[in-house]
C-alpha cells in the first residue's frame, strides 16, 4: 500500500519538480490541514476516532515525514469526523510476510468481534485508540521498524488496549433461572453441546478460495467432531466480500464451499452427509457498503443438524 502510494507522490512531485506549484503540493497537505480544523460529528465513537486519526496523521507527517500515510490517515480521520464508522485497515492492502498476515488478521478479527459486541458503544474513546493502534502496527510492520517508537509500540499498545476492551465486554453471570419441575424440560446442563449447536468458521485470503493452515486446523477440528458425534447433515456455506461483481462473488463462495467439503471428505468425513451452499456476498459477518475488502465476511461457515 505504501509502496504505490509513494510511487504516486513521487510521480507528481517529479512532473510539478522546478516550479513554485511543487514546493506548494509537498508542503501543503489539505487534508491534514482539514482536518485539524474540523469538528466532529456523529457518535461518541466517530468523534473520537477523529481525534486519534488527527494526531496519528500529524505525526507520520511532522515526525516521521511520512507524506503518503499522513494524507491516508488524515482521509480516514475526515471521514470519521463526518459521522462516518471507518473500519480498521485490511490486512491484504498491506505489503508483508505471511506471518505478519496471520497475526495482523488474527489482531484484526479480535477487534472486529468486540465492535460487535457492544465496542464501540460501550467504550468509544478506548475503542478509538485501539482501532489507530491498530493502523500504526500495521503501518510500521510493513517499513519494518524495529526500534521502540515504531511498530513494537504500537503492537504493544492494541494488545494491551484490546484486552482491556473485551474486558469490558464479557456478559455479567446471568441469574439463576427459575426451575419449574413439570417435566417440560429435560436437559442435563453438563452434558455436550448439541451438535446442531455447533458453528464452525473457516477464513479465506482476498479473491481466493485455497486452504490456508488456520482453514485446515478448523477443519480437523469439525471431522473429529463428527466421528465423536455424527450428524445427520453437515452445512457448508461459502461467503464472501463486497469487494468484486456480485456473480463473480456467487462462484468464489460455491468453490470456497466446496474446497472444504472436499477437504472435509478427505479427512474421512461421508461425503453424503454434506450439504453445499453459497450466498456470495448477500450474508455479510460484518456489515460494509459495495467493494470493501472485509476478512471477517470472506469465509465458509459449517454447522450440523
Amino acid at each position: 500500500m505504501k509502496t504505490l502510494r509513494n510511487l504516486i507522490l513521487t510521480a507528481g512531485m517529479l512532473a510539478l519538480a522546478g516550479t513554485t506549484t511543487a514546493c506548494t503540493a509537498f508542503t501543503s497537505f489539505s487534508e491534514v490541514e482539514a482536518l485539524n480544523d474540523a469538528q466532529p460529528v456523529g457518535s461518541p465513537f466517530t468523534q473520537s476516532l477523529a481525534g486519534e486519526y488527527r494526531d496519528f496523521a500529524n505525526s507520520e507527517l511532522k515526525d516521521m515525514f511520512d507524506y503518503p500515510d499522513a494524507l491516508h490517515f488524515a482521509r480516514k480521520g475526515l471521514a470519521a469526523s463526518s459521522g462516518e464508522v471507518v473500519l480498521p485497515e485490511p490486512v491484504v492492502d498491506w505489503n508483508l510476510s505471511d506471518d505478519h498476515i496471520r497475526e495482523l488478521s488474527a489482531a484484526r478479527g479480535r477487534l472486529i468481534v468486540a465492535y460487535d459486541l457492544g465496542g464501540r458503544e460501550v467504550a468509544p474513546e478506548l475503542a478509538a485508540r485501539t482501532q489507530v493502534k491498530f493502523d500504526c502496527w500495521i503501518e510500521g510492520q510493513e517499513e519494518n521498524w524495529h526500534d521502540a517508537g515504531g511498530e513494537q509500540a504500537c503492537k504493544d499498545d492494541f494488545l494491551r488496549n484490546i484486552a482491556e476492551l473485551e474486558g469490558m465486554l464479557q456478559a455479567p453471570p446471568a441469574a439463576e433461572p427459575e426451575i419449574i419441575d413439570d417435566g417440560a424440560f429435560d436437559v442435563d446442563p453438563s452434558a455436550p453441546m448439541a451438535a446442531e449447536n455447533a458453528m464452525y468458521l473457516v477464513f479465506f485470503n482476498w479473491d481466493s478460495s485455497e486452504l490456508g493452515s488456520g482453514a485446515l486446523n478448523v477443519l480437523d477440528a469439525v471431522s473429529d467432531e463428527v466421528a465423536k458425534n455424527p450428524p445427520q447433515t453437515i452445512n457448508v456455506v461459502g461467503h464472501t466480500d463486497t469487494s468484486g461483481p456480485h456473480k463473480y462473488n456467487e462462484r468464489l463462495a460455491f468453490k470456497r464451499a466446496n474446497n472444504v467439503k472436499d477437504a472435509l471428505v478427505a479427512r474421512g468425513v461421508d461425503t453424503s452427509l454434506v450439504s453445499v451452499n453459497a450466498m456470495g456476498e448477500t450474508e455479510l459477518l460484518v456489515e460494509t457498503p459495495d467493494n470493501i475488502r472485509e476478512p471477517a465476511n470472506r469465509r465458509v461457515n459449517i454447522s450440523f443438524n
